[in-house]
């Protein structure tokens, strides 16, 4: 037997596939609609660390479905591309000078390398690169139509900003308070952005997700990322400590309307649009330090339920409108001006952290609804009859909301209202390596759009990226690129600065691989007819907010301007799991790098430098860990066909699992059997009729099953299950001398999604001159399938006695007659009475004895 030699089959087919574009789809009207299929993988950003093994996880599973596919008929569009925009190179290029687009496409090389080394069967001639200009001229034309619509706007907001660095910082480059790069503490310095907005597509973003097949889990994540609720809108009128107002009214929203009487006093962010107006002078100072303090601080650290309230007290007041009575208005940083209005009434009486705020700054306690508490010592949060509330006394919480929403509407001072957690879309992104926002700004015509046949607006090839220092975009301060002429007066004009985020590259790349090569448009109308909706989209779950409710946002504003033909890009979702590694643990919860740990004889583990005994964990892949496992390690050493199959087999897709050299060598060697199996001498037995050797019959109905299963299970994701039959027919065939060349040819059908290179080899050695890859999808006999007799379980009054086969379908008589037969049944029957007896057709005959 010769060995295995994956090491020439695996280069051989990957030039065999390139050179004859085995993967290129076309849009062949002749294929009806229901045998079309677009599967799709989200694309990678080109990191200069490239593949880990983490990543072809979801490839090989799309790869596998995409091969079974073509294999039944289906007509396969599976594309690949790069998110080729983003942070790592323009943080390189301002650290070493070399331009993002020299280490951007330096990756760009290595993971295609690194991806085509696997045999993954994309078409390449549809590969798109996010920061070519001829892909962002078409991102820029749909932000075009965006500004067209009203959908973005100009508005001062803040950002994080790092003193040190004088640039404006991304939120994933800011690590617990600091920038990621120097260390220094990040504030927050307010400039001027572009915003999207998105919350004008809230409730259709909520409501289309009901027809998608998606996990539930993501769902939940984007409904509670839009934060749907019902309530009232509340105007407050500002007055002085006397009661005087001042004309200014202070809005908030709530969903607890009828709790109004327990409102004692109010909250503005410290970004709210009305603090110097509503400050007074006494307590400007100490509201200008407030806020000063509040800028240094995450979202995430001003919401903290555990943290210590503080706060300032503006010095004015609000009118209650039910009541009439002056409460205070004080700036906490509890508050964001991201949700509502910025501005809540407080009930402490009946919230944590308006009560914890409350006790700290010796504010009124109204108990509202009738509480099992002494709300003087803790807030009742649950339901209750309402009190101390004039005309809503005794009612319940609906008929309240209800009756204080009408007496709201009637004195106008209030109305009801929906609100959104989510917020308008921040776009504008300080920096160089990104698609320039194609708008100019005229001292004359004010903001004016690049025209149409003036795009794509490309980046301007410089030698510097630093920072303006003001906030700006490095563009900011590259004059001959920033100065220009307006498009509708031709006077003097400046660019837009701001550049577009990462993720605009990755909002409609599903759309460019129809027709990429397209320079009238982003595609044609007839290839989006032709393939879209995408219908299984693969990806991890880490991006099941943000980058899926983006696209969503685009692709509907694409529909309602008449350029796309659905709804939804995504019909179905799957997120696969995370291939984590092991790592180690001290007793102190802290991880020690691989490369830093011995194992003692008894196989447990310590760290080198101290002794101290380590426990190995599951755990992320990680550089600083030293736990990363290198793909192209394990192609070098057991082949592409072993690293796929071993991704596959290591347990269902949607899991996390850990990675372990021992598994891969057992699919190896499974692989290697079958190389083996491929050299017997094959036979022309009709496995179709009738045969007389019994070993052949099992191993056909061995086979049949193994047929329906690994058809069920790549049908339905479940590659695990299908290689595990896969492995139990091969153990049976490895037994033979020969086998049947119609069992054998169809069987390498089977595996050749799965083990690709190898399935192309297996093929021609059986003498065939075509790729297997458009090669019809085995069928199976589900006679085959059965089993040829049953064991029926005899119990004797509930205990098992015995066991005998049967043919399948036998009468419940004979079964009955056969049972009372058994010599283990009449030593428990004989001189006893039967008092009943309980037949299960294939499976059981339960006696009843006196």
């Amino acid at each position: 037997m010769s060995k295995y030699p994956f090491e020439n089959i695996e280069p051989k087919w990957q030039k065999y596939w390139e050179l004859n574009k085995t993967f290129r789809a076309k849009e062949d009207s002749k294929i009806p609609p229901e045998k079309r299929k677009y599967i799709l993988d989200m694309f990678p950003y080109p990191s200069a660390a490239g593949l880990h093994v983490g990543h072809p996880e979801g490839y090989t599973a799309t790869d596998i479905y995409c091969r079974y596919l073509r294999m039944k008929g289906f007509n396969v569009l599976h594309p690949m591309g790069f998110d080729s925009f983003g942070l790592p190179a323009e943080n390189y290029a301002i650290k070493t000078g070399t331009h993002p687009s020299t280490t951007t496409h330096a990756n760009i090389e290595k993971f295609t390398q690194q991806i085509k080394s696997l045999g993954f069967s994309y078409d390449w001639d549809r590969v798109v690169s996010t920061c070519e200009a001829d892909y962002y001229h078409w991102t820029q034309w749909i932000f075009l139509k965006l500004y067209e619509k009203g959908l973005a706007y100009e508005a001062q907001t803040p950002i994080n900003w790092c003193p040190s660095c004088l640039t404006g910082l991304a939120n994933e480059e800011v690590k617990e308070g600091r920038c990621e790069r120097c260390g220094a503490i990040v504030t927050h310095k307010t400039i001027r952005q572009w915003i999207l907005k998105i919350t004008e597509y809230a409730e259709r973003l909520l409501e289309d997700l009901d027809g998608l097949d998606w996990p539930e889990s993501v769902k939940i994540m984007q409904r509670n990322w839009i934060g749907k609720s019902e309530g009232a809108e509340v105007t407050f009128n500002v007055a002085d400590k006397d009661g005087k107002e001042s004309g200014e009214k202070l809005t908030v929203y709530t969903t607890r309307c009828d709790t109004l009487f327990g409102a004692t006093y109010m909250v503005v962010s410290p970004e709210h649009p009305l603090i110097e107006k509503l400050t007074t002078a006494d307590q400007k100072k100490a509201v200008e330090e407030y806020r000063e303090q509040a800028a240094k601080k995450s979202d995430l650290e001003r919401t903290d339920l555990a943290k210590d309230k503080t706060g300032v007290f503006s010095g004015s007041y609000a009118v209650n409108p039910v009541n009439g009575k002056l409460i205070p208005i004080w700036v906490a940083d509890y508050v964001l001006i991201s949700y509502g209005t910025g501005a809540i009434m407080a009930v402490p009486a009946h919230d944590t952290r308006d009560w914890d705020f409350a006790k700290k700054f010796n504010l009124p306690i109204i108990e509202v609804l009738k509480s099992e508490v002494d709300v003087q010592k803790q807030a009742w949060t649950e339901d209750g009859i309402h009190v101390n509330s004039e005309f809503l006394n005794g009612l319940n919480k609906a008929d309240a909301i209800a009756k204080m929403l009408e007496w709201l509407a009637e004195k106008g001072v209030g109305k009801k209202a929906v609100n959104y957690k989510l917020r308008d879309w921040i776009f504008s992104r300080q920096r160089y390596w990104g698609e320039p926002i194609p708008l100019v700004h005229c001292p004359t015509c004010g903001t004016v759009p690049v025209p149409e046949n003036e795009l794509p607006l490309t980046l301007p090839n410089v030698k510097s990226y630093q920072p303006t220092g003001t906030g700006e975009s490095p563009l900011a301060g590259i004059e001959e690129w920033v100065n220009c002429k307006c498009p509708k007066c031709g006077g003097a004009a400046r660019r837009e600065t701001n550049t577009m985020p990462q993720w605009a590259g990755s909002c409609w790349y599903y759309l460019r691989y129809l027709d990429p090569q397209n320079s009238k448009a982003f595609c044609s109308k007839e290839a989006e007819n032709y393939w879209m909706p995408v219908d299984l989209y693969v990806g991890g779950a880490e991006h099941a907010v943000l980058h899926l409710l983006y696209s969503r946002f685009w692709h509907k504003v694409l529909y309602d301007c008449g350029l796309v033909s659905t709804k939804e890009p995504f019909q179905r979702l799957v997120n696969q799991g995370m291939i984590t590694s092991f790592a180690f643990q001290r007793k102190n919860k802290t991880l020690v790098p691989t490369d830093e740990v011995d194992q003692k004889a008894d196989g447990t583990y310590f760290e080198k430098a101290t002794g101290e005994p380590l426990e190995q964990i599951v755990a992320k892949m990680s550089k600083s860990l030293k736990n990363v496992v290198n793909p192209d390690d394990e192609i070098k050493a057991y082949g592409a066909d072993s690293v796929r199959m071993y991704e596959m087999f290591m347990g269902p897709l949607t899991m996390s699992k850990p990675w372990s050299t021992q598994g891969i060598v057992g699919i190896h060697r499974f692989l290697e059997k079958v190389w083996a199996v491929s050299e017997k001498p094959l036979n022309d037995t009709d496995i179709t009729g009738k045969l007389e050797d019994k070993a052949l019959v099992a191993l056909r109905k061995t086979f049949a099953q193994t047929v329906k299963k690994v058809s069920n299970d790549t049908d339905t994701l479940n590659f695990n299950t299908a290689i595990s039959q896969m492995m139990i027919f091969i153990n049976e065939a490895s037994k033979f001398e020969s086998l049947p060349r119609a069992m054998w040819s169809d069987f390498v059908k089977l595996i050749a999604p799965y083990a690709p290179h190898l399935g192309e080899e297996l093929w021609e050695k059986l003498g065939n001159k075509n790729t297997i890859t458009y090669e019809s999808w085995p069928t199976f006999n589900e006679d085959f399938c059965k089993d040829d007799t049953k064991q029926i379980v005899v119990m004797i009054n509930g205990k098992k006695r015995d066991t005998f086969e049967a043919a399948p379908g036998t009468s419940q008589d004979d079964l009955k007659a056969a049972a009372l037969a058994l010599e283990g049944v009449k030593k428990f029957t004989d001189g006893h009475e039967i008092v009943k007896t309980v037949v299960v057709p294939d499976k059981l005959v339960n006696l009843v004895i006196k």
